[in-house]
């Protein structure tokens, strides 16, 4: 660091917090691509409290549309908690790249194990409640609520 300068490195980071009947998602990140990663990886943190017990052991590719962010994310995280309802599967890992035309993405995890998986909180929905994706020169920063 040069002349006594402290020089910000923005990481890859979420939080949750509760708010009523929901949860809060408060992603940050330095890119958008890492952002809609991390918006996956804080779903899956607000739906299994032991989420760092969830193995990358199977793959799923995903291919969302959309122009505006702030609604990308909620058909993105739409789309993760559709798979979790149905499917009974937790995505851990994401790789997503964004497109003129919304996102595609690989994700990864496994079938839910509840001998291993604590449930946490059952998400019915993502809400449009209070919805954004804000982006300046230095980081991203998402807010979305989930219904539970």
């Amino acid at each position: 660091m040069s002349n006594g300068v402290i020089e910000a490195i923005i990481t890859a980071m979420y939080e949750i917090f509760e708010h009523t009947a929901d949860l809060g998602l408060r992603i940050r990140a330095d890119e958008l691509s890492t952002l809609f990663e991390q918006a996956g990886r804080a779903l899956l943190a607000a739906i299994v409290e032991n989420d760092d017990d969830v193995r990358p052991a199977e793959e799923m590719a995903f291919e969302v549309e959309g122009h505006q962010h702030d609604e990308l994310l909620l058909d993105w995280l739409g789309e993760l908690l559709y798979c979790f309802h149905t499917r009974h599967i937790l995505l851990v890992e994401f790789d997503v790249t964004l497109t003129d035309r919304g996102l595609t993405a690989q994700a990864r995890g496994e079938p839910i194990d509840r001998r291993r998986h604590r449930i946490d909180a059952e998400i019915k929905a993502i809400t449009y409640h209070v919805l954004k994706v804000d982006r300046d020169d230095a980081v991203c920063l998402a807010e979305v609520f989930v219904d539970i």
